[in-house]
């Protein structure tokens, strides 16, 4: 950590007028090295040296739809690097890794931004809306990790209003300095206050401020919060696969992070947008050594602000990335995003599963469609009815279909969950 907050901090203190350069030479250094030492980046390109940044191949999740092992770069083991696996959200879900140096450096970024707002991760008390696994050991880690980030996570799981008092219960009691977490959660719960008529600063005036992310924040609903916490609500947006993509900056500004990520808006025909233009996003991890993002297609539409600079960009807009939420029999709501803990019984390295949704059709019944070289066999089928049974309730009905090919929002898209009640 001591060495990526050294480097963050050079890169940051680069002028405007090299920050050009800075950036070119970082995504040609990072081309260069996967091509001399990844093979499955070799093979993707199919030559071991590039003419011009313009002519890469855009990279999807579907390029990565096969072990971990066989995507890293020379010198890279499952040992050696982060492992993790995304939420699997936009529905195609995957395994992906970092060297531990751009790990830490994606964290010497996060602590930077939230730097912003007064946030210190070593002292400040975070009130995390997030999921959390439930078997016994993963519950316990989770637990853990939360303590040693001075956390005290609200599991979202179930957000009918008998637990949200309970919620409230806590920050009355808890000098919580922000709130972090899944931005329809933490919706539901300023909804919730709404209608008991509480400005939350009121039980809790140590509260500082409120991020969120993973979700499309709404204007309204930031309104709504901003009035029912009493304090700033600042949007984040990231990918865990990459980094912390942009974060409101104090003048409210969604600021692109530039220090560690090449951002660019694409057309259909993969030709690059003028600021200002609704296109792809297309991102290049300039550090991630062990495995490449480079030019990789992360599934979302958005703009670039006009008066966006190499060093300084700002997204305009970001579209499409919202979750629903699914009421169950018992009245017990839980948001779309609890799907995420889900899929994990699905996802497996041989890269089986290529694409999945989760439709909720009636309020016991749920169908998924997914796309995979194998059926899904029944102990695999068992095993996901077992989890979603779970982290919901009993008495659900599922039915599973597979697909050619899954229908794509007009984004292009892929939504997780899907409810047909409304």
């Amino acid at each position: 950590m001591k060495k990526a907050t050294s480097e963050f901090e050079k890169i940051v203190s680069i002028s405007e007028t090299d920050f050009e350069k800075y950036t070119i030479e970082k995504r040609n250094e990072i081309v260069d090295f996967h091509l001399k030492h990844n093979k499955s980046y070799q093979e993707f390109i199919g030559e071991k040296s590039f003419s011009t940044w313009e002519n890469l191949p855009i990279q999807t999740k579907k390029d990565f739809q096969k072990p971990l092992s066989e995507r890293l770069s020379d010198g890279c083991t499952l040992k050696n690097v982060y492992v993790n696996k995304t939420s699997g959200s936009s529905g195609d879900p995957f395994i992906f890794a970092k060297d531990k140096f751009c790990h830490a450096l994606t964290w010497a970024n996060i602590i930077s931004k939230f730097g912003w707002f007064d946030i210190d991760f070593n002292t400040s008390k975070q009130a995390r809306f997030y999921g959390i696994p439930l078997d016994f050991i993963g519950n316990k880690k989770e637990r853990m990790k939360d303590v040693l980030k001075n956390s005290y996570r609200f599991p979202i799981f179930d957000l009918s209003d008998k637990f949200l008092e309970t919620v409230l219960v806590k920050f009355k009691k808890t000098n919580f300095d922000y709130i972090n977490g899944y931005t329809s959660s933490i919706v539901l719960f300023a909804k919730f206050l709404q209608q008991k008529n509480i400005v939350l600063t009121s039980v809790c005036p140590t509260l500082k401020c409120c991020v969120v992310t993973s979700e499309m924040l709404f204007e309204e609903d930031k309104l709504l919060m901003e009035k029912q916490f009493g304090v700033p609500i600042i949007n984040e947006y990231g990918a865990s696969e990459l980094d912390l993509i942009a974060f409101q900056n104090p003048k409210g500004e969604w600021q692109v992070n530039s220090e560690s990520l090449f951002v660019e808006i694409l057309d259909e025909n993969n030709n690059v947008l003028p600021n200002g233009k609704e296109g792809r996003i297309v991102i290049t991890s300039l550090y991630n050594k062990a495995h490449p993002f480079i030019r990789y297609d992360i599934g979302d539409i958005g703009i670039l602000d006009e008066k966006s600079t190499f060093k300084k960009p700002i997204l305009k807009k970001l579209i499409g990335r919202t979750n629903d939420i699914a009421i169950l029999p018992s009245g017990k709501i839980a948001p779309g995003l609890t799907f995420y803990y889900v899929t994990k019984s699905i996802i497996e390295d041989d890269g089986n599963v290529k694409e999945f949704v989760i439709k909720q059709t009636k309020i016991d019944t749920f169908e998924i469609e997914y796309v995979s070289e194998l059926e899904l066999n029944e102990n695999q089928i068992l095993t996901i009815e077992k989890a979603i049974t779970t982290y919901l309730e009993n008495g659900l009905t599922f039915t599973f279909a597979r697909k050619e090919k899954l229908e794509r929002s007009k984004s292009g898209k892929l939504k997780q969950f899907v409810s047909m009640m409304k």
